[in-house]
């Protein structure tokens, strides 16, 4: 007796992507929209810690086991990378920065994929089109982020834009980092748990940041005006609960580079949405850095499309294959 591994189905890694492209595309602008009535890493504190009991009330009443302290730790480390300092540094950023142009400017994650991914450092650092795509990549980066220098450190002195950029570099690295740490460290929790510690220990986790910046003093929750409890309201559910827990179990049954291609999407989303409701503003040079990163992650994913596809049809023409199609036909 054969034991089948099931594959994932293709109608929920099609949801799962479309759920992380089209929400977290969105999140940039509801987070700007939040954090003008709620101090930054308290906005970040309350969304995670909600979201997370939320999803740890609901992982119980699955009859789910939600004390694994292996899991837990594991989930404490990519939690913590992932969005205390990833996201939070784009909560943070977006005081300053335009949440169109953070989006944008987050769209490195993948170059930073392919190089923390020591595991298929052979597979990608050997290949043309990888190695061609990391450079274009880089290539795009610089162009987007030297206007955004020029601008910072142009006219008046901003030491806000000048750190928002500066820290924008740290944010894809440590999201990277987290991604592949929950992706290759094994857990015996299903992702709902995982997700559910990442977002509680990551939340908890924004309430000393929360008191270094002084954000209690003075903080009064009845005069949060009602868009930005409605921002934060969104952030948990889809933002959170939604889109994170899809991206989470992609990283499972997906290649990460694959994955991290919603940083390509989210930018547009998250452009349309600032363009439109916020009045934001985005030069014809920086949608040209973005559509050079865009070619980049087309030609960082060809070398693996088509490892993909030999494989495929080296599996089919194997002998025990062919055998097994001919026991069928008999």
């Amino acid at each position: 007796m054969t034991s089948i591994t099931q594959k994932p189905s293709s109608l929920l890694v099609i949801i799962a992507f479309a759920t992380v492209y089209i929400v977290w595309g969105s999140t940039y602008f509801f987070i700007q929209m939040a954090i003008q009535g709620i101090p930054a890493m308290l906005m970040g504190a309350i969304r995670y810690t909600i979201a997370g009991l939320l999803m740890l009330g609901w992982c119980a009443l699955k009859g789910d086991k939600i004390w694994v302290k292996r899991d837990v730790i594991n989930s404490a480390v990519s939690g913590l990378l992932m969005l205390a300092i990833g996201n939070g540094i784009v909560i943070w950023v977006e005081q300053a920065l335009p949440s169109a142009m953070v989006a944008i400017m987050i769209s490195a994650n993948p170059i930073w994929f392919v190089v923390l991914d020591k595991r298929n450092w052979r597979e990608n650092l050997t290949s043309t089109a990888t190695i061609l795509g990391l450079i274009i990549g880089f290539a795009g980066v610089i162009l987007l982020f030297g206007e955004q220098v020029a601008n910072a450190l142009g006219g008046t002195h901003d030491d806000a834009k000048i750190w928002g950029v500066g820290l924008l570099v740290i944010g894809p690295i440590a999201w990277a980092a987290g991604s592949l740490y929950s992706k290759y460290k094994g857990s015996s929790s299903p992702a709902r748990v995982n997700t559910a510690w990442q977002m509680l220990i990551a939340g908890i986790a924004f309430l000393p940041a929360s008191a270094l910046h002084n954000e209690f003093k003075g903080f009064d929750i009845t005069q949060v005006p009602l868009q930005s409890w409605m921002a934060v309201l969104y952030l948990i559910i889809f933002g959170s609960i939604a889109a994170f827990t899809a991206y989470v179990w992609l990283l499972q049954v997906r290649p990460a580079t694959q994955v991290s291609t919603h940083s390509y999407v989210n930018p547009v989303i998250a452009v349309l949405l600032g363009v439109l409701f916020a009045q934001e503003h985005i030069s014809w040079l920086q949608i040209g850095g973005l559509v050079i990163i865009l070619l980049s992650v087309l030609l960082i994913n060809l070398a693996k499309y088509r490892k993909d596809s030999n494989e495929k049809k080296q599996a089919e023409t194997k002998p025990e294959n062919i055998e097994g199609l001919m026991c069928e036909a008999v």
